[in-house]
């Protein structure tokens, strides 16, 4: 897959912008805070309808306008692909292909594949365990259709369950049953899963960590659940006295973790920065080796926001020639340090494009 141009209209800090890319490496060159983030931010939104950076559609419109729009074109394994996402003030946002709008956005997550590596993901690391459940759900989602319709249909019976629990009048034991029996039909489809997708993902995040590392230490991800307890419905429903007490659920796969080692010690209380770093990028990296085999069967996006702080040199010359391999297609990288930039460059064989960016405009 190709992302060939790139059309921003009030889009968080850029006012305007007309962006054809390069079908290899295409970097984006300024300080902090000048907006090169918010252009990876576009095209992750033009993917998967949302911001990295804000929940909230309406925060991503440029401050004092009142509408914005996000425009793609691409070639998807051979055939043009557009797809515009727009939204004014106080309204809902409108994503269409080829002009024709989706009836619902499940329909389109997955068809444009795609993973980003940015500082912001050292929080799967420190973060509570929501991280890293997000971690697995992004990419499962963009190639089990099944499994996004579950994860969401769970959430719904979680929130209304919770509703219930937390109000002042006795909840209706008949209907927590139901919101119960939902959240265990979709929770056990989700835990499997889940646990099938780890296991297969553990040994490709583990090769790549080895390359990047040098391969001197030793890391593991490990998946755990309510569901190994056994059936989740009588898990739910033994609890519901003590949740009933608390306001909200206490058991579910909304409580799974994802343990995350480095040399058999969790990484959060063990790894160093630069390990941290490390850590991370593998794991974006594994991301986009298991998207690329599954999914829709094109190559996904790799967007690389600022990854190259707090490494060693070993490392980052490791990752320069990870990405500048034939395994990986159309990139999109960002970057204070040009000399990060340039060794990329000359392992790109001249097919790639430099963008300058400065409060918002890129030249």
């Amino acid at each position: 897959m190709i992302l060939k141009r790139l059309s921003i209209l009030n889009y968080r800090n850029i006012a305007s912008a007309e962006l054809e890319f390069s079908p290899k490496v295409n970097c984006f060159v300024g300080q902090n805070g000048e907006g090169k983030t918010n252009v990876l931010d576009a095209i992750y939104f033009l993917s998967l309808t949302k911001s990295t950076a804000n929940s909230i559609d309406s925060a991503n419109v440029r401050h004092g306008e009142e509408l914005m729009m996000v425009q793609g074109i691409y070639d998807l394994n051979g055939t043009e692909e557009e797809i515009t996402i727009g939204m004014k003030l106080h309204q809902k946002k409108h994503v269409k292909r080829n002009k024709k709008e989706y009836k619902r956005l499940t329909e389109h997550i997955g068809l444009l594949p795609l993973i980003i590596a940015s500082p912001n993901d050292s929080v799967i690391i420190t973060g509570g365990s929501e991280e890293r459940r997000k971690l697995m759900d992004v990419v499962i989602s963009q190639y089990d259709p099944e499994y996004m319709t579950a994860l969401m249909a769970y959430n719904k019976a979680l929130s209304q369950r919770n509703a219930m629990l937390k109000a002042e009048e006795e909840p209706d034991g008949e209907i927590l049953s139901v919101f119960e029996e939902m959240m265990a039909e979709h929770g056990e489809l989700i835990h499997q899963r889940r646990k099938a997708f780890i296991e297969e993902f553990t040994p490709v995040f583990q090769r790549f960590y080895e390359v990047i590392s040098g391969g001197n230490e030793q890391v593991l991800l490990h998946y755990s659940s309510h569901c190994e307890r056994g059936p989740l419905l009588d898990t739910i429903r033994q609890s519901r006295p003590k949740d009933r007490i608390v306001g909200y659920s206490l058991h579910g796969i909304h409580k799974d973790e994802l343990d995350m080692t480095l040399g058999g010690y969790p990484i959060k209380r063990e790894g160093s920065q630069g390990q941290n770093k490390t850590y991370m990028i593998s794991l974006k990296l594994a991301q986009f080796d298991f998207l690329k085999r599954t999914g829709s069967r094109t190559t996904p996006l790799l967007l690389l926001d600022d990854i190259f702080d707090k490494l060693d040199a070993q490392r980052v010359e490791q990752i320069v020639n990870l990405v500048s391999g034939e395994s990986f297609g159309q990139i999109f990288i960002t970057d204070t340090n040009r000399e990060h930039l340039d060794k990329i460059l000359e392992r790109s064989q001249g097919n790639y494009k430099i963008f300058q960016v400065k409060a918002g405009e890129i030249h």
